[in-house]
């Protein structure tokens, strides 16, 4: 294998890594509840569904009938009871109102200072998202100088793969930031 394919392999390595913990980043700031109405603050809750815990998002259908409202419509009536405990337990914040066919959830207008919560939690899940990254970056370069020490690629080979890997960390890490402006404005805006 040729030191242009060593050097390839590991930034591609590194480069789908840090892709994985920019969209867990993203998936989390999903996780964060708005005063608007989103399937994804409730669709991976674990349901106790007939002895095995599963994600909402296989028991039930979601709609936004208005801003402020959660339709989940559950594909088995019988799992009712089960979703709206995942729910409560949940500690969301929402009380669950079921109509038998299916379980509204209202969304409050959410106060400054819930917000102001929220914010601090959503920059330290991309503080998380940005050492993961950092994370894929230093591990990648540790291989680079090992391969380096032992002869297989020059210094200079060195040199423009860890330039290549600080230009991938800092893409990655303003997707980051950009997700985050996105969402900290989301969650101030009335």
């Amino acid at each position: 294998m040729s030191r242009e394919e060593l050097i390839g392999i590991l930034t591609e390595e590194a480069k789908e890594q840090m892709e994985k913990a920019v969209a867990h980043t993203k998936a989390e700031f999903a996780s964060v509840r708005t005063g608007r109405a989103s399937p994804a603050l409730v669709e991976k809750l674990p349901v106790d569904y007939y002895g095995s815990t599963v994600p909402l998002q296989q028991l039930a259908g979601f709609s936004v009938p208005e801003a402020r409202q959660l339709l989940i419509s559950p594909y088995d009536k019988n799992a009712m009871t089960a979703i709206e405990k995942a729910i409560q337990d949940a500690n969301l914040g929402l009380n669950p109102s079921n109509d038998g066919n299916a379980i509204r959830l209202a969304f409050p207008v959410l106060t400054q200072e819930r917000r102001k919560e929220y914010v601090r939690m959503v920059k330290q899940m991309a503080e998380d998202g940005r050492n993961s990254v950092r994370g894929a970056r230093r591990d990648a370069r540790k291989e680079l100088e090992r391969l380096e020490k032992g002869h297989e690629i020059s210094a200079d080979d060195l040199h423009w793969a860890e330039s290549e890997l600080d230009k991938l960390t800092k893409d990655e890490e303003a997707r980051i930031e950009e997700a985050l402006e996105h969402k900290t404005q989301e969650l101030l805006e009335d």
